[in-house]
């Protein structure tokens, strides 16, 4: 397979059935849109204009009711109201952790729950979004991965997820009122449930209705997007989204790593840093963050810091050490404070930032790897999680 490639799945090529109806504004693209709003009847000269027009009232004030939007004629409004709907997926339950964490269980077409978790801190909040339903990849220290993969959310789905939380923290502007700089959400990580580079063109037009100036508004820099390491697709989210990148790393070895991230079997370590190493002069990224989790006894040793500044050598780079956030079942334990500490010491020390991740909302399981939706969340034994990992559980 070559680097341009593309990459599917199987869960891409099963035939779903499409609701007959209205057709859903949400998600779609500009061009989309202005196609859509052609056959419906728009004339082709006004479509851009009407385009951008009701995308103003979806993505920057939050309107859904056709009849709302009041700088568009009323014949025009009902002709939209017949053909379109603004829909989101469904708030089941939301979940409130100690530390401010608020994590929704999100029902989507069909019926299917993910996960999105908001998490507030003082100078940012930075929702998690989801991308798809469970996983393939099967990452042995992730509750998400036990969960076997249903199917890629849509564009709709994704970006709705964010829309979703803005309603629920009350941040859409007010017409008329001062405007307000000040951003509840500010953040966007896809580090939720799912590869987002398995579900790349979705992932792809979300991010851009996301990142458009007339719109939500975020900056591509307060985007991340985190891959286990699908090579092919990496110079592609370079160049058609061009946000920031964290790869799940947690290894040093290519042993170790095809246990941790079985996808190594397929691009192991070497592979994917020749990839990493072009991204930040395609995508004008600063630098790529490392996502090392932080595993006692596996992963942790001052011998696995020096092979990982080793490996990483030449790449703009941050590391996050994540504390191993347990979840039932789980074949590992977390790393002993000291041993955390002495590990980013020796980072730091070879002059790459290494901050050591606080957990958060563990205590609602929207802790960093313990997503998994409620009516996927089957409870295995550990026994049996360790031994689907290849591994001895933890006594």
């Amino acid at each position: 397979m070559t680097l341009s490639a593309p990459i599917t799945q199987d869960v891409h090529t099963i035939p779903r059935k499409v609701p007959a109806g209205p057709v859903n504004l949400v998600g779609l693209t500009r061009d989309q849109m202005r196609d859509a709003f052609v056959t419906a009847g728009t004339p082709e000269k006004q479509a851009r204009m009407r385009v951008n027009q009701v995308w103003q009232w979806i993505y920057h004030w939050g309107v859904r009711d056709f009849t709302l939007m009041t700088n568009l004629a009323k014949d025009y409004r009902a002709l939209l109201a017949g053909a379109f709907a603004v829909d989101l997926p469904e708030i089941v339950s939301k979940q409130v952790s100690s530390d401010g964490t608020r994590k929704y269980l999100v029902r989507i077409q069909g019926g299917h729950e993910v996960e999105t978790v908001y998490i507030p801190e003082e100078d940012r909040g930075t929702l998690c979004v989801s991308s798809q339903v469970g996983c393939t990849l099967t990452c042995s220290f992730c509750h998400t991965g036990t969960q076997r993969l249903v199917r890629n959310l849509t564009a709709g789905e994704i970006v709705g997820q964010v829309m979703l939380v803005r309603d629920d923290l009350g941040e859409w502007p007010v017409p008329g009122a001062p405007k307000d700089e000040t951003r509840l959400l500010s953040n966007i990580v896809l580090m939720g449930m799912g590869e987002p580079l398995y579900n790349f063109d979705a992932v792809r037009d979300a991010m851009k209705i996301a990142m458009d100036a007339e719109g939500l508004q975020l900056s591509r820099r307060r985007i991340t997007l985190s891959t286990s390491g699908v090579v092919p697709e990496i110079a592609r989210t370079a160049t058609e989204i061009g946000c920031q990148l964290a790869v799940s790393f947690h290894a040093t070895t290519d042993e170790v790593r095809d246990v941790l991230v079985p996808i190594n079997k397929k691009w192991n370590i070497a592979t994917l840093l020749d990839a990493l190493r072009e991204y930040p002069n395609l995508s004008n990224s600063e630098r790529i963050t490392f996502e090392y989790v932080m595993l006692d006894g596996v992963n942790d040793s001052d011998e696995d810091a020096r092979r990982l500044v080793k490996l990483i050598e030449g790449i703009p780079a941050k590391i996050n050490l994540i504390p191993f956030n347990e979840w039932p079942g789980a074949p590992y334990k977390r790393s002993s404070n000291n041993r955390i500490r002495a590990f980013a010491d020796i980072i730091y020390k070879a002059g790459y930032a290494s901050p050591i991740r606080t957990p958060r909302g563990e205590d609602i399981m929207a802790a960093c790897g313990q997503l998994k939706s409620a009516t996927e969340r089957a409870r295995k034994s550990r026994a049996q999680v360790a031994a689907e990992a290849g591994i001895a559980p933890p006594t």
